[in-house]
């Protein structure tokens, strides 16, 4: 089912009444369903009128504390989904199957590798700026997506990233310092490669902007195209060739993992 905005908040509303009736049915109060999840008080409330995502884990382990029989469970993908930005939502999809990921990144440290500071000053930068629950949102989403680096089997995953940005400052020196030393640990893990496209590179395949790769579980290659928050998700076998030639010759002309590091 695809969400447009509307869906996706009454989506939002309607799971959490169901929480909040099941809870209650249950006698429990937000405190005490806010322990058993640990969440805060609030949290719970805002869960409750749709303004939070409840994370994935949570939704699990709420579905057995408020003894809702699956209920929630069953909600539980389209919940997620309902987090993310219209625009991204289906990329999500392909994204939450994958046994490969590449990113190609141009405008800011791609979302997977972002810290929650870092997330916080890129969505802030937004024009017109988003509701202060929509932005809480999409942190709470974003972070959602990065349980991908702890699968097992792990994710096959590249990235290769402009210089430029990772000289760009979000907030303060601090915060980038916090993010810099998140891409350093996570491109020292076993399964994931970082690659800097140095500002000076005289030769660059990569002018026509960011994109992604993808292979989900079932073989199905996806390349995913985002700008001006208009995106589209390719199937199509020859366009997604083209890119994943365009990937090669990228990481080809960046510098090495270890340099890069």
């Amino acid at each position: 089912m695809e969400l447009d905005d509307d869906s996706a908040n009454g989506l939002l509303r309607s799971f959490g009444r169901q929480v909040q009736a099941l809870r209650i049915r249950r006698g429990m109060s937000k405190a005490e369903l806010g322990a058993e999840l640990s969440y805060s008080q609030s949290q719970i409330g805002s869960i409750e009128i749709g303004r939070r995502v409840m994370q994935s884990d949570a939704i699990d382990r709420a579905d057995a504390v408020l003894d809702a029989g699956g209920v929630l469970i069953a909600m539980k993908e389209q919940v997620e989904r309902a987090g993310f930005p219209k625009f991204f939502r289906d990329a999500r999809r392909y994204e939450a199957k994958a046994v490969e990921l590449h990113v190609y990144a141009t405008q800011a440290v791609p979302g997977l590798l972002q810290t929650a500071d870092y997330m916080q000053g890129v969505i802030r930068m937004e024009r017109p700026q988003p509701p202060a629950h929509v932005m809480e949102q999409h942190i709470t989403s974003r972070l959602e997506r990065q349980k991908l680096f702890d699968r097992d089997p792990a994710v096959s995953m590249s990235f290769v990233v402009e210089e430029n940005l990772l000289r760009r400052t979000f907030g303060n020196l601090d915060m980038m310092r916090e993010q810099w030393e998140r891409l350093l640990e996570l491109g020292r893990r076993h399964h994931i490669e970082l690659q800097v496209m140095p500002t000076a590179c005289a030769e660059h395949a990569g002018m026509d902007g960011p994109f992604t790769l993808m292979e989900t579980d079932q073989g199905q290659r996806i390349a995913y195209v985002e700008v001006q928050r208009v995106s589209r998700l390719h199937t199509d076998r020859k366009h997604v060739r083209e890119l994943e030639l365009k990937y090669g010759i990228i990481r080809a002309q960046a510098l090495s993992p270890s340099a890069s590091l």
